[in-house]
């Protein structure tokens, strides 16, 4: 088949029925070990009453047997509550992912707008308020410095001061 020949008819219904008789033979196989496991647990769990005691002791054991099928209804009824609870819990989220899913936030576009567009819009348009940020700031007063223009030789001296201080910084 990987060398691109096509199969003929007859070699796919002979693959085709052993394929079945295969399965087949595995369900056969399937049944007779389901059957078995419960024979096994049957009589482990369930064994033969004794039924040659006088009327006193089959009292005694029809006692044990109610006994034990209450305890077996209520386990029964404790699981089948558990079952509902997470069933009820799956349908919960399940509903939750199919919101999520169907609810598709769309991509947001970037708009440039002044201050005082985005107040007119927010307002509306018969409000005319005018936003002049500078207005509120504090006045600061600037420093003059004292030192005039410096000679243009002067950065030579800065790098020689600036030397001395890399090699105090090495020595160390």
């Amino acid at each position: 088949m990987s060398d691109g020949k096509k199969m003929t008819s007859s070699r796919r219904h002979y693959l085709k029925s052993l394929m079945l008789q295969i399965a087949a033979g595995w369900l056969e196989q399937e049944t007779t070990d389901l059957a078995a496991t419960k024979e096994a647990y049957m009589a482990e769990n369930c064994p033969i009453p004794d039924m040659s005691g006088d009327q006193a002791s089959l009292v005694e054991f029809c006692k044990t047997l109610h006994q034990s099928l209450d305890k077996i209804d209520e386990d029964r009824y404790d699981n089948r509550a558990k079952v509902a609870k997470t069933d009820k819990e799956i349908e919960e989220l399940r509903m939750k992912v199919l919101e999520l899913a169907g609810v598709k936030k769309p991509a947001l576009k970037k708009v440039r707008m002044s201050a005082d567009s985005m107040l007119q819009a927010l307002l509306g348009g018969k409000h005319k308020v005018t936003m002049d940020l500078r207005s509120n700031l504090k006045q600061v007063k600037k420093e003059v410095k004292e030192e005039g223009v410096e000679v243009a030789g002067d950065w030579r001296k800065n790098v020689e001061d600036k030397a001395d201080r890399k090699k105090m910084f090495e020595t160390s």
